[in-house]
């Protein structure tokens, strides 16, 4: 069983589906979801069970939502025979350690948020038979601070053949038109820990001496508070916020460079899939995932031995597969006027590859040739290799 609250939109949503389709010559998969409200993947012929236990605010509420979630799980658990329960995001986490019925339980730490809440993460360590990530600095940080070894990191799968057929899809709304225009995209939802503002930020010093450069981001949410930022920026034809694309290949391979601008994140799949559209890219040394794919195995030793405490790079690094940036505060700041050093060092390199074609070039094809080693059938195999070591 893989257990997710909901199949809308996010990265390990969307990891959960290929997991199961990838499980599915091994095992008899089921995915387990607390609500179908908004599905916005493709589930044709997966089995899927829905709890229908959606969330709900307040804190008796939660409560309660947590008991009723349990307590249906568990039957599903036993009606089903369920050897293995593995758990995609804290919430379902919660739900899986707490809904044990002899099945072996796989806690998902996914995302350094995961690891802000400690009673959470050493609940989810105690109680289950191993927690697996897809970061090796989640792994450092659970053996580092809770002195805690059963745990596994496996990177996440990405069909690259897959992304790329979807990207030559026909389009008709892309958002900027004319020649020579440089395209800067990002993909993620409306959230703090996306550090988009940082990123509207550093694009308000680029186009000052780069006309031609336009910032496209893409994802779900509410933009007001950024749409009033560029329109005060004078720059509000220059950035597009599209809203969510159920297919953003497209909009990715019509641009020209890829920024990830996250102050937290697991192992973000959108700069991957940019990395498979060849895309060359820029990202913030938040504290997992970036490092790990855009830094070579050296550079990534150098940087973890430089900084064991896991923080960020002081400076930008020109790694192997893409440049990585400090990392920049997570407290969101709308303030068009307050520009901080690192925004200022993101325009910096940004405005380094812009002008540098064959660096572009160069960086385009190292994604390329990095993308190719999350291929899925590699996660397919090692997560059998776990699931079996497990059971």
């Amino acid at each position: 069983m893989l257990m997710v609250p909901m199949l809308h939109q996010g990265g390990f949503e969307r990891v959960c589906i290929q997991t199961a389709r990838l499980l599915e010559k091994y095992y008899n998969v089921t995915i387990l979801i607390f609500s179908d409200k908004d599905i916005n993947y493709d589930i044709t012929g997966l089995n899927i069970v829905n709890i229908d236990v959606p969330a709900k605010k307040g804190k008796l509420n939660k409560v309660v939502n947590v008991l009723k979630r349990v307590s249906k799980t568990k039957q599903m658990k036993k009606e089903l025979k369920i050897d293995i329960t593995y758990s995609f995001g804290s919430s379902a986490n919660l739900v899986n350690v707490l809904s044990n019925t002899g099945d072996k339980i796989l806690t998902g730490l996914r995302c350094s948020t995961d690891m802000e809440a400690p009673r959470q993460v050493a609940l989810f360590a105690k109680k289950a038979d191993l927690v697996l990530s897809c970061s090796k600095e989640i792994m450092r940080e659970l053996k580092r601070d809770y002195n805690y070894e059963r745990s596994r990191y496996i990177y996440n799968p990405l069909d690259v053949d897959g992304i790329q057929q979807r990207a030559d899809e026909a389009i008709t709304d892309f958002p900027f038109e004319g020649e020579g225009l440089q395209i800067i995209a990002s993909v993620g939802r409306q959230d703090y820990i996306k550090g988009f503002w940082h990123l509207v930020k550093a694009f308000s010093i680029v186009e000052t001496s780069h006309p031609q450069a336009r910032l496209m981001i893409m994802g779900t949410g509410n933009w007001d508070k950024y749409k009033k930022m560029v329109e005060k920026m004078g720059i509000a034809d220059k950035v597009a916020f599209t809203g969510v694309k159920k297919n953003p290949f497209p909009y990715v391979k019509k641009s020209d460079l890829y920024v990830l601008s996250s102050n937290h994140e697991g192992f973000p799949n959108a700069i991957l899939e940019a990395m498979a559209l060849g895309k060359p890219c820029i990202a913030a040394d938040c504290k997992t995932g970036p490092r790990e794919i855009l830094l070579s195995e050296g550079e990534y030793d150098k940087l973890v031995e430089a900084n064991p405490d896991g923080s960020s790079t002081a400076k930008a690094i020109d790694g192997e597969y893409g440049v990585i940036v400090p990392d920049m505060d997570q407290e969101e700041d709308f303030n068009p006027h307050h520009i901080t050093f690192q925004e200022q060092d993101l325009a910096c390199e940004i405005i380094r590859m812009l002008d540098n074609k064959e660096r572009m070039e160069h960086y385009g094809k190292k994604a390329l040739e990095r993308a190719r080693v999350y291929e899925p059938h590699k996660y397919g195999a090692d997560l059998f290799k776990i699931l079996e070591e497990v059971r």
